[in-house]
């Protein structure tokens, strides 16, 4: 690394450390008892506004790599480069009329985008942002975590129900079943950090991960079974966001715009807004789990709040790879996927981290190779039996068409 970016770095948590003290300064000269909300106030601020930031940049990102992947320019036109694209969107939502079809249940169908959105904000807050920067530093931050998630299936059915629509109400049971499906997966995947941490507090589990090989980190995704755990939570986090190629509840070409059909307006930006919310929820949920928190790749640098975003950002660039390189599957795929291939191994890799855990005492020379190889087997042969065990079901023909005179 050069000598600027070195210097970047430590500028970064110098102003870390800055602007924690800028905060204790500033409530330290009110009242006490205005103090607690106050500060509320100030990390709901802080939440809220770098999150939209987030949200502005990732739409932009995404149409800019998709227009890339697709051999396009994407947004070009407003401002230098498309660089306002996201401001002129904004206005756009912000102005269009909101339209509520004449038969529709009005405070439910408004009521919708605000039970998906409010629950999404209330998840951050438990999300370890640094070393000192946890909003709320709960024990059972994880379980907080998934109950708050839990509310976007009440929000799409909400949506799809209100709307006395069809195609809303089958995209909304169509959403909920795929929800439902995919967060066993994702509550299992994650179930095997918290045997290893011996603990549900988030923040607990960033120290538990602050260990170091010589320079390289102790992550659990350079574990047999975090790194199994890693990528069922990331295809499980990509199915329940209703991210591509797990789009199936806005499938365009069946049920149109699925359980948002019959929103216009601002109510379609919440839930627009609500669904990279998700994305940026279940992303810093995986980092925080598996990719070390806000620690740093090398011990010679310095833990912050950048590392988060960081490595945050990253995964939000996989989620918009894996968008513009595979197709939608379809809704009987999506469903085995996750009963028959993820949810048993998810269960499986529980085992997995048990035995890593109980083989730590191999301290004889090549203990850990020894260890990792045989981690590595239980969890990658029943993967590759598994996987065959579904393809050969599946009886490959070539496809006849057949047209009407």
């Amino acid at each position: 690394m050069t000598t600027t970016g070195m210097a970047t770095i430590f500028l970064w948590a110098g102003l870390e450390q800055g602007l924690g003290r800028l905060v204790d300064l500033g409530l330290n000269q009110l009242p006490p008892a205005w103090r607690s909300w106050a500060l509320v106030v100030v990390l709901a601020s802080a939440m809220l506004g770098v999150f939209a930031s987030l949200f502005a940049l990732s739409t932009l990102l995404e149409r800019k790599g998709l227009g890339r992947i697709q051999n396009r320019l994407g947004p070009n036109r407003v401002g230098p480069y498309g660089l306002f694209q996201p401001v002129a969107d904004g206005i756009k939502m912000l102005t269009k009329e909101d339209i509520v079809p004449r038969g529709a249940d009005g405070v439910v169908h408004f009521l919708a985008p605000i039970v998906l959105f409010a629950p999404l904000t209330m998840a951050f807050a438990v999300l370890p942002y640094g070393r000192h920067w946890v909003p709320l530093n709960l024990d059972a931050g994880l379980l907080f975590f998934f109950a708050a998630g839990s509310a976007s299936e009440l929000a799409a059915f909400m949506a799809g129900w209100s709307s006395r629509n069809k195609y809303s109400l089958l995209g909304g049971m169509r959403a909920i079943a795929q929800m439902i499906s995919f967060e066993m997966p994702l509550v299992v995947a994650s179930l095997s950090v918290v045997m290893i941490s011996g603990t549900i507090s988030l923040a607990a589990i960033v120290e538990r991960q602050e260990a170091w090989l010589w320079v390289f980190p102790k992550w659990n995704v350079f574990t047999p079974w975090g790194l199994a755990g890693f990528a069922l939570f990331i295809v499980a986090a990509m199915a329940e966001t209703n991210r591509s190629p797990f789009d199936l509840p806005e499938g365009e070409s069946e049920i149109i715009g699925g359980f948002m059909t019959e929103y216009s307006g601002f109510k379609y930006a919440v839930f627009f807004m609500g669904e990279y919310f998700g994305m940026f929820a279940v992303s810093g949920l995986a980092v925080t789990l598996f990719l070390g928190g806000w620690n740093a790749p090398l011990s010679f640098l310095p833990a912050s709040f950048l590392w988060f975003f960081a490595k945050l950002m990253t995964l939000v660039l996989v989620f918009i790879w894996v968008r513009g390189t595979l197709p939608r599957v379809r809704a009987d795929q999506l469903m085995n996927l996750a009963w028959k291939y993820l949810f048993p191994m998810s269960l499986l890799n529980l085992f997995n981290a048990g035995l890593w855990h109980y083989t730590a005492a191999w301290q004889m020379p090549g203990g850990l190779a020894v260890r990792w190889i045989v981690c590595f087997a239980v969890i990658a042969v029943p993967c590759m039996v598994l996987a065959r065990t579904m393809m050969s079901r599946h009886q490959w023909a070539p496809r006849v068409y057949q047209y009407g005179n």
